[in-house]
């Protein structure tokens, strides 16, 4: 069984005969157009993720779950907590970008930016980090914050923006 939080698509063809249970809708989509017959998707996050895992599985069932680096660590732990054996392998690597793009920037500093969407915590700090660095973090006031998560909401809070909200589930839609 393979477990994936997310882009397990780029997992080699010879994973993709076993069943995949996805985070979100996103992810699952994903993994069927990379060629993945069975997969469920929890339609959620993490949280949601675990649930699904001990609603399908039995208990003791050995479980891949495919990540980013750096991340899964507390999805491996709650599926280990419930009796799984779970094999972590890192698929891909995110890294922050050194700067806002000038673009962004611009944007951002004539005040042509509405709202900003979030979609990870990592992602909400780094672009707190960034925003301040670039001197642009005064800026955010006329902006509203949507973020996936109470988590990535919380990496928000330092800045101050219109307002920020909170996905009422964690999808994009």
């Amino acid at each position: 069984m393979l477990i994936a939080s997310t882009r397990a698509a780029v997992l080699p063809g010879r994973f993709h005969s076993l069943p995949l249970l996805a985070v979100g809708d996103a992810s699952a989509a994903t993994a069927r157009a990379a060629g993945f017959a069975l997969v469920e998707s929890a339609a959620g996050d993490s949280a949601a993720l675990a649930a699904l895992a001990q609603a399908r599985l039995p208990p003791g069932a050995r479980v891949l779950l495919a990540s980013g680096r750096g991340q899964g660590h507390a999805l491996a732990t709650a599926l280990r907590a419930a009796g799984f054996a779970v094999t972590r392998r890192a698929v891909y690597a995110a890294r922050p970008v050194a700067r806002l793009p000038e673009a962004a920037a611009q944007a951002l500093d004539a005040g042509r930016v509405g709202a900003a969407l979030f979609f990870s915590a990592e992602t909400a700090s780094c672009f707190a980090r960034l925003a301040r660095a670039a001197g642009l973090a005064g800026r955010l006031g006329d902006i509203d914050a949507f973020s996936i998560g109470a988590t990535a909401a919380m990496a928000l809070q330092e800045l101050t923006w219109r307002q920020v909200r909170i996905a009422a589930r964690p999808t994009q839609e």
